[in-house]
């Protein structure tokens, strides 16, 4: 089978290998689509991993089940998360289900952009779900993605009738835009540098963009919100300025979202006294468990959040290198998948 093999943030490989065996409590995927990250494209978090099979965004078929597999049979279509919690631990029980032992080992065989996949018993049964025949395999390789967006919304206290600002209009920062469309922003606003995600963004439904290459992302902020500035800013790019940006940019009692980390020892400077006086609250969030995947694919499945439209371009697997650099450069894309 061929598998899409990253040596080097420059270096990835088509290569062939072996089909997985299937234990008696696994099964094997037959891979239809499976996206790029924007994760995976941030060379300090990726090489350290490689040599790797990139990809951990699929969806397909069940290709083979082992014997002991009673809940899914050949041909099903399914979702399968990278990571799955063993559902029993104290993090389990608190819901903090990325913090789980189990969680931070399971992994999917040998990765997602692969013509197969082995999904092992722990993945299988605590975070593989059906699609329905109204969600196709490229949507639900927007499921985790979509999950990742919920989890951290959660985590913000998000209410209904907020302002937003989203620092960011990438993939991820476009969910964020149709998430809190969908749970009730009374007025979502998009920060980028780049002009056609700019542009994507009004056709996504914001109520305002802030072109941060040309104006000060505070000062336009205060002039569309008549000053309120933002209850919520989910700061996307894993970097010092935007999130100093994004505490600039909070209103009184507002929360800032930290929703992809700084590299390893980079610090940044808060005023510590201002946060108090202005209970303004910084949070993280990091990747998603069984409850948000579920939800995601609900919301996926009824319509209430159309990701289909954010899938720009469709790669072979021989191409993957390409959809791989289209991503890295951040640009005149959104969504990057292999289909197979």
């Amino acid at each position: 089978m061929k598998v899409a093999r990253l040596y080097g943030f420059n270096d990835i490989r088509i290569e062939e290998m072996s089909e997985p065996d299937v234990g008696p409590d696994e099964a094997l995927i037959k891979t239809r689509a499976s996206g790029i990250c924007s994760g995976d494209v941030m060379p300090w978090y990726i090489e350290k991993k490689a040599p790797l099979v990139l990809g951990h965004e699929p969806a397909g078929e069940i290709f083979k089940a082992g014997a002991n597999v009673k809940r899914f049979k050949e041909g099903d279509k399914v979702f399968v998360h990278h990571h799955a919690p063993c559902m029993r631990c104290r993090h389990c029980d608190r819901g903090n289900f990325v913090q789980c032992q189990t969680w931070k080992q399971s992994k999917i065989i040998p990765g997602g952009i692969s013509e197969y996949i082995l999904v092992p018993r722990v993945n299988l049964e605590n975070d593989t779900l059906f699609l329905s025949d109204d969600i196709t395999c490229e949507e639900g390789t927007l499921i985790e993605p979509l999950a990742c967006v919920l989890k951290g919304l959660k985590r913000a206290a998000f209410k209904k009738g907020s302002t937003a600002l989203v620092i960011g209009l990438g993939t991820m920062g476009m969910l964020h835009v149709l998430a809190l469309k969908h749970l009730g922003a009374e007025m979502v606003i998009g920060s980028d540098v780049v002009p056609y995600r700019l542009d994507m963004a009004k056709a996504f439904g914001v109520d305002g963009t802030i072109d941060a290459s040309t104006t000060d992302s505070a000062d336009a902020l205060s002039g569309l919100t008549s000053g309120r500035m933002a209850d919520l800013v989910v700061v996307g790019p894993g970097s010092v300025e935007a999130m100093s940006t994004g505490i600039s940019c909070a209103a009184p009692g507002g929360t800032v979202l930290m929703f992809t980390p700084l590299r390893p020892g980079e610090t940044f400077s808060i005023e510590p006294n201002k946060m108090y006086f202005t209970d303004i609250n910084l949070i993280t969030s990091y990747s998603c468990g069984p409850p948000d995947t579920s939800e995601a694919l609900a919301l996926i499945e009824a319509g209430e959040v159309k990701v289909s439209e954010l899938i720009t371009h469709r790669f072979p697997i021989e191409q993957a290198a390409e959809a791989y650099r289209l991503t890295a450069e951040a640009r005149d894309s959104l969504k990057c998948v292999v289909v197979f």
